[in-house]
């Protein structure tokens, strides 16, 4: 009977690693095996053909003026579009609205077109790399509605009547001047002004730094009319809805947008939860940001200059339809009066999750970088590896040596696991034997069992739970080698470029196979046929996962795997076990 269950507990094991398996391979961008799907947050209710006021409260163009956001839906103008190119940044700025519609990330390459043995060969030999090779990361693009992600910013009218202020929606003109980053120079400014709508005149600065991932956003408004204004200036951003689905763990690297207060602190908000409605957002607050997280990448809008406090801001989410959902803030700004201006500075990051850099920005920032269940222990994980990285110099030392660290903090720790586990296998031959002889008798083959084990003074699960109090420790190490930006692109040795993709002659993962299967062998033999065989099958299986595993990751499991190794031949060396099975 007892055969029988771990039979079938084996087989859910097999299976579940299959599902884990298919979901990894989604999670990276590929085509799932054996279980094809893609989560989507789908609105709560089918698309419908936008009307003057849609079921979030968010008007159309052609509606009367009110204190919502402009809708997605209506027939756009078509304004000119400006090309702006500095050292980190190509950028797309749309004459509609002066939207961010497209932003290139020139310092980090496309993930899949990152690894590979022909573009490594063409490298060391000094062939070039066709173009289409080294693609940059896209971050917003104003394509269809299943890839679109733009950063959108225009004014509010607060009463129910009157014109509409300058929007997202109103076409908008650039003023002359350059557009790129010449060498010697650090800044970029690149203006848009609108035509007087609702007696208010808006223009929006865009001024690029070099070598900055922070886009300082500055917005101009000027009543031109004889009658005092009440506008409020919203900051938002529109993505898609489409997340990957998920990781080896069954959890997502969280997708989606993200707000921020002192008071609230860090929320994310699943795209499902506001097509559904159920999003409680933080009240009002003369503090905080929001932004769009995504793998790797986030984009804010910060309020983080001097005088920002005492501005009043709210925090909204709307589900837009078609799959396209929105995160904004909403800005007070004092009642203009007849010719008079305000200017309210703002700063629009949009770049890598690189945690210090983050912390240095905004407040709360860095929290975006998604550490999954584990995070208490990733942190300062991180921390450590960053402290190697700064000694070492290389990403791919500084995990061997974050392992090598974590192996002797947990050294007593494992050592009485492996002198259960080598007791165990010292053992193995009486049990087998017993099992033999009692083989029709299970009751009593389970009560001699017991009796070898008092007298012999071994403890069974002596060799699990000394593991098992490390997993959290692991899967938090896994977490941060899997959601640091640092690692993409980021060297070891020789052929591993790229430490957060797949090892392109799969070198690593026969190494990883290898050492796991000398590991089986010095573990001890299971009495059970059927756990024996399967014991020497699971490394195999494990070995085709990691084939497709990022670079880094495998280095971290072969590290851990041969000073294991070595900890386990010294502990069956002392202990006289040594290839007795």
């Amino acid at each position: 009977m007892n055969d029988i269950r771990r039979t079938i507990l084996w087989v859910i094991f097999g299976f579940s690693l299959v599902l884990l398996w298919d979901q990894w391979q989604v999670y990276n961008g590929h085509k799932p095996t054996f279980l094809p799907s893609t989560k989507t947050a789908a609105p709560a209710n089918p698309p419908v053909a936008p009307a003057a006021t849609s079921a979030s409260g968010v008007p159309a163009a052609a509606a009367p003026a009110s204190g919502a956001v402009p809708a997605q839906g209506v027939a756009p103008a078509i304004g000119e579009k400006v090309t702006v190119s500095t050292d980190v940044f190509k950028a797309v700025i749309d004459g509609e609205g002066g939207t961010l519609s497209e932003l290139q990330l020139l310092k980090f390459l496309d993930q899949t077109n990152n690894h590979g043995l022909v573009e490594w060969f063409r490298r060391l030999v000094g062939l070039p790399v066709a173009e289409n090779e080294v693609r940059p990361v896209t971050l917003m693009e104003n394509g269809s509605p299943a890839t679109r992600y733009v950063a959108q910013t225009g004014l509010l009218n607060t009463i129910d009547t009157g014109d509409r202020f300058p929007n997202h929606l109103t076409l908008m003109t650039a003023r002359p001047g350059p557009r790129q980053l010449a060498e010697g120079q650090n800044t970029l400014e690149v203006a848009f002004e609108s035509q007087p709508v609702g007696g208010l005149k808006y223009v929006k600065t865009y001024v690029f730094q070099r070598g900055d991932y922070t886009i300082h956003v500055k917005h101009q408004i000027v009543n031109v009319s004889d009658q005092p204004r009440d506008a409020q200036l919203y900051l938002q951003f529109v993505r898609h809805g489409t997340v990957a689905a998920g990781t080896m763990f069954g959890t997502n690297t969280f997708t989606g947008p993200a707000i921020y207060t002192e008071q609230k602190k860090f929320q994310k908000i699943e795209f499902s939860a506001i097509a559904k409605g159920k999003v409680e957002l933080p009240a009002p607050a003369n503090d905080g940001w929001v932004a769009m997280v995504q793998h790797y990448f986030v984009s804010a809008w910060l309020l983080n200059v001097p005088g920002s406090d005492a501005i009043k801001r709210e925090f909204r989410v709307a589900d837009l339809g078609n799959n396209l959902f929105s995160v904004a803030m909403v800005l007070q700004v004092p009642k203009l009066a007849p010719g008079a201006a305000q200017t309210i500075e703002s700063n629009l990051f949009a770049g890598p999750e690189e945690e210090k850099k983050l912390e240095a920005i905004a407040p709360g920032l860095d929290l975006v970088k998604d550490y999954g269940i584990f995070a208490i222990i990733s942190k300062p994980l991180y921390w450590l590896l960053n402290q190697l990285h700064g000694i070492l110099g290389n990403w791919g030392w500084s995990i061997v040596a974050l392992v090598v660290l974590l192996k002797a903090a947990f050294y007593w720790l494992n050592a009485k696991a492996y002198a259960s586990m080598a007791k165990m296998k010292a053992i193995n031959p009486k049990i087998m034997e017993m099992r033999e002889r009692l083989k029709d008798k299970p009751q009593e083959m389970q009560q001699e069992m017991m009796r070898i084990y008092r007298e012999e003074k071994v403890n069974p699960m002596g060799g699990c739970f000394p593991i098992v109090i490390q997993i959290p420790v692991f899967i938090a190490l896994y977490w941060v080698l899997l959601s640091s930006v640092e690692m993409r692109h980021a060297p070891w040795i020789l052929w591993i470029q790229d430490l957060s993709a797949p090892d392109p002659w799969f070198i690593l993962p026969v190494v990883m196979t290898a050492t796991s299967l000398f590991q089986t062998w010095l573990n001890p033999t299971p009495p059970d046929p059927m756990q024996a065989k399967l014991m020497w099958i699971m490394p195999l299986a494990f070995s085709v996962m990691f084939i497709f595993f990022p670079a880094g990751l495998v280095l971290y499991w072969i590290t851990n795997n041969v000073l294991s190794i070595a900890q386990q031949w010294f502990i069956n060396k002392r202990l006289g076990v040594l290839g007795k099975k």
